[in-house]
């Protein structure tokens, strides 16, 4: 098992939903740490609060991950401070729901930025750090829709199916440098993921973001290369489009999407 006692973990998207589920259960398990995102306000807050249940130790750095320069300027920052960082969380992620075509490109532009060019970024600079010391763990935050083309999300699940490959070959060239690599693929969650769409989904077909955390550090615990937490619904439907022919995949898809109100 990993230990989580007096390790450094940086978690991106930190301010909110599975960040904060992140951030509340390892510094449960002792773990100090790191915390991104753009709210610096609410980064604080969930660092005092931390810091005074659990008595670890939380570092705030406010960053807009859809700059390009995100990365890079987070590993410099913390190359400044002397902190070393144990465990890479990329669990920030931006995704648009509608027609692809009635999108503003910039922020399609945007959510590609985050979910893929910062997550590479991140796990390039910090990874070598980690091999070099010979220990680590890097979990990337995918999705169920990594495992098929979803019609009105079309960038997200394509921009996660990226996360899910990416994940697993980094963790076979890391195979034998002591750093663990981890493809987590919740469904989906009950936090502020689906604010601002025109989703029908109830908070009953949500999983609970405590729930879901819990389920991808066990995981990663275990050693295994993919997570999937949540209920049992949610792994079969990543099983089906890998039987079903991909026209009929891509229909399903479309159904799924339109039913929860995201067409």
């Amino acid at each position: 098992m990993f230990t989580y006692q007096g390790a450094t973990a940086l978690i991106t998207g930190a301010s909110r939903g599975l960040g904060v589920a992140f951030a509340e259960e390892l510094a449960s398990r002792g773990a100090d740490l790191v915390l991104v995102a753009r709210s610096e306000d609410a980064l604080q807050t969930l660092a005092a609060r931390l810091t005074a249940l659990h008595g670890v130790k939380c570092h705030v750095i406010a960053a807009d991950l859809a700059d390009n320069r995100a990365a890079s300027n987070i590993f410099a920052d913390l190359a400044e401070r002397g902190l070393r960082i144990d465990l890479l969380i990329n669990n920030a992620g931006l995704g648009l729901s509608g027609r692809f075509l009635s999108n503003d490109h910039a922020k399609e532009q945007a959510s590609i930025q985050v979910n893929v060019q910062t997550l590479v970024g991140l796990s390039h600079l910090f990874g070598n750090v980690m091999s070099a010391q010979g220990r680590g763990g890097i979990i990337n935050i995918a999705s169920n829709s990594a495992f098929q083309p979803l019609p009105h999300m079309a960038t997200y699940a394509a921009s996660k199916a990226f996360v899910l490959h990416f994940s697993e070959a980094l963790r076979h060239e890391l195979s034998n440098t002591g750093v663990r690599v981890m493809a987590a693929c919740p469904g989906p969650t009950a936090t502020s993921f689906f604010e601002g769409t025109p989703t029908t989904m109830s908070e009953q077909s949500l999983d609970a973001p405590e729930m879901v955390v819990r389920g991808i550090l066990r995981a990663f615990d275990q050693g295994k290369a993919v997570s999937y937490p949540g209920r049992s619904s949610v792994r079969l439907a990543t099983l089906l489009p890998r039987l079903l022919p991909r026209s009929l995949t891509v229909r399903l898809a479309a159904m799924a999407t339109a039913k929860m109100g995201l067409a």
